[in-house]
């Protein structure tokens, strides 16, 4: 019995050892671009000669959202090649600023008709969970606010969310119609304002 595993480990490791180089190898694989025309020529975009960067408030529009890239034969930092929203995020977090307000919305009261819990939004929806009053007392209810429709009640608890727009006066009003619904059928002297 002694022999026979003695054997077989001795055969384990010849094997291994045969196949050890092959197997423990690293994969990897190198690319390297030639440009046709001298780096100086060419029309990419390079950081600027200052190091500075736009800051949140220096954001006039879309046209401010790109980055510099990265030095020649560097590895481009989130800041250099990030654009659009993800830059706009990039630049509030180097600030302080949370541009997306993800903090979570009021659930210390029970929202009413007179009293509704405000969702703030930038665009023409805003799609909120509902997990009840008090919290986490009921799976998620996604509601659906817009700017033809702010006011939603949750079916399972009755909380009111009122969507409350900040975003551009001038926009570009490309959210779809709403659906209709029960409430679309109510005399209109039932709805609610």
């Amino acid at each position: 019995m002694f022999s026979r595993s003695v054997i077989a480990t001795a055969r384990r490791a010849a094997a291994a050892q045969t196949f050890k180089p092959a197997a423990r190898r690293a994969f990897s694989a190198s690319i390297v671009a030639r440009a046709s025309k001298p780096h100086s020529e060419q029309t990419a975009s390079a950081p600027p000669a200052n190091g500075q960067y736009k800051t949140l408030s220096e954001v006039k529009g879309p046209e401010d959202l790109f980055g510099p890239g990265a030095k020649p034969g560097t590895v481009p930092t989130d800041l250099e090649q990030a654009t659009g929203i993800e830059r706009l995020e990039i630049l509030g977090k180097m600030e302080g600023i949370d541009v997306f307000d993800m903090k979570p919305l009021d659930a210390s009261r029970m929202g009413t008709m007179e009293n509704p819990i405000i969702a703030k939004s930038f665009g023409e929806e805003h799609y909120v969970g509902c997990t009840g009053y008090p919290a986490d007392s009921h799976v998620t209810v996604w509601l659906t606010l817009s700017r033809t429709r702010p006011i939603e009640r949750c079916t399972e608890c009755g909380n009111v969310i009122k969507m409350d727009y900040v975003g551009p006066e001038h926009s570009h009003h490309d959210a779809p119609e709403d659906a209709k619904t029960m409430a679309d059928f109510v005399k209109q002297e039932y709805w609610y304002n």
